[in-house]
């Protein structure tokens, strides 16, 4: 790599806030908004990278803390790097593991120098301080890297929150002076919780540092979703306008649109290949469970509007033999849709804010789309977090 990503901001809706931009890295032009779906370990699950890449996606999210434990930082290094490890010419960014601090909270003790954690593989025991972060993804050569970061319950209280943002602000700093290579953009993270206070205190601190890019962390980890986008679109009004706006952990369909809405550029979420693998398929009217009887004998495909190789090819009640007698291609198929559905969606939201249609777009698509309800959603959402925090 040779030179450093940047942003381009090629229109605003006339609202200012809904953006179209683009992320011009050595790995390729990125279009905005854009939606990374997760490859925490190197991999999008089920699927290769070809298959990615022919879904139309361009960019893929990697973890540092996952690859650290396991190849390793040197195995992959010596490989010539992530892209080259991973077979993906695309754009990547690596997180720094400080999301893996709040979800196996139980495995981790956090002080001012940095994290100390047992291995949720085998209970050995790690130190991961910001410029460790830093020198590991470095190693990786991801084309964004991200700051350490410590992220925080919601429940947590003012004091725990604030306390947890001004380490994050201090870690930050490291994380900074320890960059060394020009080819990479290195993010920041506003913290804060739900305390547009502190918000506030952390963008303003943060973007005086002069990052390439901010993060928005934090969020989406089990509070209320009109909570969620009040202090999205609270935050995302403090950070610059020519720097990508970074919504972390969001992904459904009707919450990338309400992001949007609200000034952020760039999500990631593992919901889309997550739900698949549990047989719920997107449609535009909502989330399908393919694996409920009503579907066993229907022939038309999951979503007669969508192109992708799972609805040109197989019949829901194929899809539904599949999840019931637990066939591997079922992963596969569920997951081909719903990244697909995912990076259309996408598609259509840029392309309508440079027509200067997208607030009738928003409204349309959100009057046809039914979301899972939000008690079930918070219920989901809590599980999960319990599941991660168990000693494995």
């Amino acid at each position: 790599m040779n030179n450093a990503t940047t942003f381009n901001l090629i229109m605003a809706s006339p609202d200012g806030k809904a953006r179209a931009g683009e992320l011009v890295t050595t790995h390729g032009t990125v279009p905005t908004p854009v939606l990374l779906p997760v490859g925490s370990q190197g991999a999008v699950k089920t699927l290769t990278p070809e298959e990615v890449r022919n879904i139309g996606i361009s960019m893929v999210l990697a973890n540092t803390y996952h690859l650290y434990l396991r190849p390793g930082i040197p195995v992959i290094k010596n490989m010539g790097g992530l892209h080259n490890f991973m077979g993906w010419d695309g754009t990547i960014l690596t997180d720094s593991g400080g999301f893996q601090i709040f979800s196996l909270a139980r495995l981790s003790q956090v002080n001012d120098d940095g994290v100390v954690f047992r291995s949720h593989i085998d209970g050995s025991q790690h130190l991961l301080t910001p410029d460790l972060v830093v020198e590991f993804q470095e190693a990786l050569g991801a084309d964004i890297i991200m700051v350490l970061d410590e992220c925080r319950s919601h429940n947590d209280g003012f004091e725990k929150i604030r306390r947890a943002m001004h380490r994050t602000h201090k870690w930050a700093e490291k994380c900074q002076k320890a960059h060394k290579r020009g080819d990479q953009a290195l993010y920041a993270i506003v913290q804060g919780g739900t305390y547009p206070q502190l918000r506030q205190e952390s963008a303003e601190f943060l973007t005086s540092l002069g990052f390439a890019g901010y993060g928005i962390g934090g969020l989406s980890i089990g509070e209320p979703k009109k909570v969620t986008f009040e202090i999205a679109e609270q935050t995302a009004a403090l950070l610059p306008e020519d720097k990508p706006r970074y919504l972390m952990g969001v992904g459904s369909p009707e919450d990338i649109i309400e992001g949007v809405a609200r000034g952020i550029d760039m999500f990631d979420s593992a919901l889309p290949t997550r739900v698949a693998r549990n047989g719920a398929l997107f449609t535009r009217s909502g989330r399908v469970n393919i694996q409920n009887a009503a579907y066993s004998q229907m022939e038309k495909p999951v979503d007669s509007e969508c192109d992708c190789y799972t609805c040109r090819t197989f019949s829901v009640a194929y899809l539904h033999h599949l999840f019931k007698s637990q066939e591997l291609l079922s992963y596969r198929l569920a997951t081909i849709h719903n990244l697909t559905f995912m990076s259309n969606l996408m598609s259509k939201i840029r392309g309508a804010i440079i027509d200067g249609t997208f607030n009738s777009f928003r409204d349309d698509f959100l009057s046809g789309y039914r979301p899972t309800d939000e008690q079930i959603r918070l219920d989901q959402k809590r599980r999960w977090l319990e599941s991660r925090s168990q000693d494995k």
